[in-house]
């Protein structure tokens, strides 16, 4: 099979490391880098096909979003105080509550 030269740039440090931890692996520079790059490629490749459907459902969710019109956002005014309470207890788990109960960085 033919072969490719490819240069790359790396700081000496950086250089060093990759030399030292070819050779510990017994193999030269060239033979680890294909396969650190190779390794790399496959975990990228199975994680985009793990997600592929979600990825989908994701694009074809923001495509339906932007046909749908711009509706008024809802003030705490417009909530009930059921729809309040709601609304702070679910805050509270997201963002926690300090010693006093209180959200922080919200006024009691």
């Amino acid at each position: 099979m033919a072969k490719t030269r490819i240069s790359i740039s790396l700081e000496q440090a950086q250089a060093e490391s990759i030399r030292e931890h070819a050779e510990r692996s017994g193999m030269d520079v060239s033979a680890y880098l294909v396969h650190a790059a190779t390794r790399q490629m496959a975990e990228s490749d199975a994680i985009e096909e793990q997600f592929a459907g979600v990825d989908a459902l994701i694009a074809r969710a923001e495509r339906e979003a932007a046909d749908l019109p711009e509706e008024p956002v809802a003030t705490s005014a417009a909530l009930t105080e059921q729809e309040r309470r709601e609304v702070e207890e679910a805050l509270g788990l997201v963002h926690g509550r300090d010693r006093r109960g209180r959200r922080p960085g919200h006024a009691a």
